[in-house]
């Protein structure tokens, strides 16, 4: 059975309010904690993204279009997705209650809700831009998550568009540290990076682009500051 199949039927039990989908996750899934923390991924998403419509006080459909093209979503589910977008748009809870409540269904897992914030980074961009309210508004809710400002803005360096993008950031390195230093902080990052490790931790098999984007992010941070600690070679 799919995630979006889990989904609709998440929508059936939430009666009208996505805090009841919360508490549908919770029971539902108690006993099949992989399958729980896939879902979890996946409401999150698109529950946070739905609010996040609402940061600049317009709402449009554009982030169940982004929703789509990161993940793989079949015509046939498409929706489920769409019914718990529009579910959450019309919710009159606040994403900060969303927000507790997907940390609430985490515990201490900071990892996994490092990457519901990255996966909404990939969704606020796919529009060419993060915009300010985007990103104020993901600032609060890794806030609520327990997220640090120095991890966020990790997270947040690796959506930079353009030659802006800070490489040392995205490693979350000084501009100090010697090359072999570096090289051993990005292979650490490649490690707890690598997409088999992602779908361990929750990541369902549909979000598989969000992985693999994550991991080239990280591969051209490494290899621009390789580029620009070449020593020149000499000429003549």
């Amino acid at each position: 059975m799919s995630i979006w199949h889990h989904i609709g039927d998440a929508c059936e039990a939430g009666a009208g309010a996505v805090s009841h989908v919360f508490e549908w996750l919770g029971a539902f899934f108690g006993t099949d904690p992989a399958t729980r923390r896939q879902v979890a991924f996946s409401v999150a998403l698109i529950a946070l993204s739905a609010k996040m419509a609402k940061a600049d006080g317009v709402v449009t459909c554009d982030e169940v279009k982004a929703f789509r093209s990161i993940f793989a979503v079949s015509e046939s589910e498409a929706r489920n997705v769409d019914r718990l977008f529009s579910l959450a748009q019309k919710d009159v809870a606040g994403f900060q209650a969303y927000a507790r409540r997907i940390a609430d269904l985490y515990g201490d897992d900071r990892e996994a809700l490092t990457d519901v914030v990255d996966g909404l980074f990939a969704i606020a961009r796919a529009d060419g831009a993060v915009h300010e309210a985007e990103y104020v508004y993901l600032e609060r809710v890794a806030g609520i998550f327990g997220i640090d400002e120095a991890e966020f803005e990790r997270i947040a360096a690796r959506h930079v568009i353009g030659p802006e993008g800070d490489p040392y950031r995205i490693l979350g390195v000084g501009r100090a540290l010697a090359l072999p230093d570096i090289r051993r902080a990005y292979l650490k990052l490649v490690a707890e990076n690598h997409p088999d490790r992602l779908m361990a931790r929750g990541l369902p098999q549909e979000a598989l682009r969000l992985a693999t984007e994550r991991l080239a992010a990280i591969n051209r941070a490494f290899e621009r500051i390789e580029r620009e600690r070449a020593v020149p070679q000499a000429v003549g």
